[in-house]
C-alpha cells in the first residue's frame, strides 16, 4: 500500500534564512490515493514577532500564538507522523525549506528531497499557461473552497488533498467496490468473495442474404481461397 502525506505550513514570512519561522503545520494521511481520516495539526509559537503583511494572509498574530508549543516541542511528533512517506505540498520547495530550517534548528536532519511531490508542478504540467494557485485549481476541478477566506494550513491541506486526488485521477463517485469486502494481505489489497461479472453470450448470426453476398465477394476477389480447398471446404452434396 502506498502511503502519502499531504502537508501545508503557515509562516511568519517568506524566507527562513532571514529568520522567518513556521507557525502552523497541518497534514493528512493518504493510502493508495484515499484519505484515511488520520490528520496532524498544530499551532506553533514562532518565538518572534509576526509582520502585519503575514497576518493579513493567514490571520495569526504573535499574541494569538503565545503559549503554544515551540517547534522543538512538536518535532518528534511531526516526524513520527510523516514517517518515510512521500510528502505532497503545493509549491513544495517552500514548505520543505521552512521545515528543513526548523528541523536543523532543533537537531534533526533535513527532509529527503526524494520524498517531495510538488502538486503545483503537477498542475503546471497538466494546465500549462493557466493559473494554478490552490484557489484556481479548486474552481477548475469543482472543489468547494467557499469557506476559504484566509490562508489556514488545516483548511488548505484538506482542499489540497481533494485537488491532488483529482489531479492524479483518484477516487471518483460511482467507482466504489462496496459489494466486495476488502482485507489487507501484506502489501496488496485483496477483494474477498468478489464474484466475477456474469457474461452473456451474444452470437452474431448473418442472414442468408449476407452469406450470399459474402460468398460472391470471396469468389470474385479471392482466387483459390484456402478455406474453400480440401480438406477445409464442406463436401459437396451427393446426388439423389
Amino acid at each position: 500500500m502506498v502511503r502519502q502525506i499531504v502537508l501545508d505550513t503557515e509562516t511568519t514570512g517568506l524566507d527562513p534564512a532571514s529568520g522567518d519561522r513556521v507557525i502552523e503545520v497541518a497534514a493528512i494521511e493518504l493510502y493508495n490515493f484515499m484519505p484515511t481520516g488520520q490528520t496532524f495539526h498544530v499551532l506553533i509559537d514562532p518565538e518572534r514577532d509576526i509582520p502585519e503583511d503575514a497576518t493579513r494572509i493567514h490571520g495569526f498574530t504573535a499574541e494569538m500564538l503565545r503559549g503554544k508549543p515551540i517547534f522543538a516541542g512538536i518535532a518528534h511528533e511531526l516526524i513520527a507522523f510523516l514517517r518515510d512517506s512521500e510528502i505532497i505540498a503545493h509549491n513544495a520547495p517552500f514548505d520543505f525549506g521552512f521545515l528543513d530550517a526548523e528541523f536543523l534548528r532543533c537537531g534533526h536532519p533535513k527532509l529527503d528531497r526524494a520524498r517531495m511531490v510538488d502538486s503545483l508542478d503537477i498542475a503546471k504540467r497538466r494546465y500549462p499557461g493557466m493559473p494554478n494557485s490552490l484557489d484556481a485549481l479548486c474552481r477548475r476541478l469543482g472543489v468547494d473552497n467557499s469557506m476559504r477566506t484566509s490562508h489556514n494550513a488545516l483548511l488548505d491541506v484538506k482542499l489540497l488533498a481533494e485537488v491532488f486526488l483529482q489531479l492524479m485521477g483518484g477516487k471518483q463517485p460511482g467507482l466504489d467496490l462496496a459489494a466486495a469486502p476488502i482485507r489487507v494481505a501484506g502489501p496488496a489489497l485483496v477483494l474477498e468473495d468478489a464474484a466475477p461479472a456474469a457474461r452473456i453470450p451474444r452470437p452474431i448470426l448473418p442472414s442468408e442474404a449476407e452469406l450470399a453476398v459474402h460468398a460472391a465477394f470471396v469468389e470474385k476477389k479471392l482466387k483459390d481461397a484456402l478455406w474453400l480447398q480440401p480438406p477445409f471446404a464442406a463436401p459437396a452434396a451427393e446426388a439423389g
